[in-house]
């Protein structure tokens, strides 16, 4: 019972939990919000890329 009483009380390891828990939680929201932003990104990307391929002649 002793052994017992110790195991449940010991704290050990409760910040690895701590931080595989606030992981997938972090990890699961960029699941869930990734998709509906995705266009929006590609097309800031593409609005980059022309932007700076427009100056690039002044850079030569």
């Amino acid at each position: 019972m002793q052994i017992f009483k110790r195991f449940v009380s010991d704290e050990t390891g409760a910040v690895t939990v701590d931080w595989v828990v606030l992981t997938s939680g972090v990890v699961i929201l960029a699941v869930l919000v990734m998709p509906p932003i995705q266009e929006s990104i590609v097309n800031m990307a593409i609005y980059i890329r022309d932007t700076i391929s427009s100056y690039s002649a002044f850079l030569d």
